[in-house]
């Protein structure tokens, strides 16, 4: 599986999220990549709607309906309905296993 994180220049979000996906891994090997994205042009070409934005084989799993692509932060709603700079860590192992890899619970 790839899992590649956006994120605009000196995101502050972007340890988080590296924090997190290791994480939802749990020593489960992944292939990881990063990408910054500094102009509209593109965010349009990758879909992201914020930063960070995670796309698991190309595919963001935390897309929500009618979101335009934006070099801007991205803010997510956790479990609790708090909002936060990147999803939680059982909510990337949710999108982790929903998108096909075996990870333990």
């Amino acid at each position: 599986m790839q899992i590649t994180v956006l994120t605009v220049p000196d995101c502050p979000n972007a340890p988080v999220i590296t924090e997190r996906i290791a994480a939802a891994l749990g020593g489960h090997p992944a292939d990881l990549a990063f990408v910054e994205v500094a102009g509209q042009d593109d965010a349009t070409r990758w879909g992201m709607t914020g930063s960070p934005t995670v796309l698991l084989d190309g595919i963001d799993p935390f897309a929500e309906p009618g979101a335009e692509p934006s070099v801007s932060c991205r803010l997510y709603r956790s479990q609790d309905g708090r909002t936060q700079g990147a999803p939680g860590v059982e909510q990337l192992r949710q999108a982790l296993r929903e998108a096909g890899l075996q990870i333990q619970p």
